[in-house]
């Protein structure tokens, strides 16, 4: 199906990344359905994004994609839209520091994190395998350069590393039992992406500067950039294209 005639699906769609990818989709067309915790952020997307690009193609859909009873119920709506010709699972990066030094302390902010960065994907892709279209469908986890090589610092924990991480061998599984169903599924990287709030305040001047010396461009990552790299991925040119784990971090984490 050509672009501008399909439905996508963005997670976390109210901020940051996702709203640019948001508004990728609807500025090429295609109806798009933004899913987020905080249904006024879901409101204030969708008019920026109406105003960006003249039209109105933006749904907002408010779930909490941890809650197994709200993931079925945004299934439920999405699926009265038709079939979904685009996933993609960018919700999470909210990291939660344990309280404390104790094991308990730290197995709740293990869970929270797993939860928000991993088990939202599972959850709503699960609930909307179905509905994809066969074939021409396109599932798209939003990782990190972080599950390539290791958390660092309190934005960038061991426990988001590792759900990143999870995202990338589970996908490659979806990859292999989808295919015949002529969907593709990829995993896209990010590395350093500015103007998003996973950094909590942290990204001082100092900060910035060390990132950008990691890359070999010279240069941060922009929400924009992640959105290009999804118009590809998620188009029709893109059908031979599955299974992969795709970098996007201006040579800061080399192909392996």
């Amino acid at each position: 199906m050509a672009t501008g005639s399909r439905l996508a699906v963005v997670s976390g769609g109210g901020t940051g990344i996702g709203k640019q990818i948001a508004r990728m989709f609807a500025s090429q067309g295609d109806r798009v359905v933004v899913i987020g915790r905080r249904e006024e952020l879901l409101r204030q997307a969708r008019a920026e994004i109406n105003e960006a690009t003249g039209a109105d193609h933006v749904i907002p859909v408010s779930a909490d994609l941890t809650d197994p009873k709200q993931v079925r119920g945004a299934a439920a709506r999405i699926a009265e839209l038709g079939a979904v010709d685009v996933l993609v699972n960018n919700a999470g990066a909210i990291i939660r520091p344990p309280a404390d030094e104790s094991l308990e302390a730290l197995a709740r902010s293990w869970q929270h994190d797993l939860n928000i960065n991993l088990l939202t994907a599972v959850l709503l892709t699960n609930a909307l395998l179905q509905q994809l279209s066969r074939p021409g469908g396109r599932l798209i986890m939003v990782s990190s350069a972080a599950a390539q090589r290791g958390g660092a610092g309190s934005h960038s924990a061991g426990s988001y590393a590792a759900a990143k991480a999870a995202l990338h061998g589970w996908a490659l599984g979806l990859a292999r039992q989808l295919g015949k169903d002529g969907i593709t599924v990829n995993v896209l990287a990010p590395g350093y992406v500015q103007e998003t709030d996973i950094f909590h305040g942290q990204d001082t001047a100092d900060f910035v500067t060390a990132k950008v010396a990691e890359t070999l461009v010279g240069r941060a990552g922009t929400p924009a950039d992640v959105a290009a790299a999804i118009r590809y991925i998620s188009s029709p040119a893109a059908g031979y294209l599955t299974g992969q784990i795709i970098g996007l971090n201006g040579g800061a984490v080399l192909g392996r």
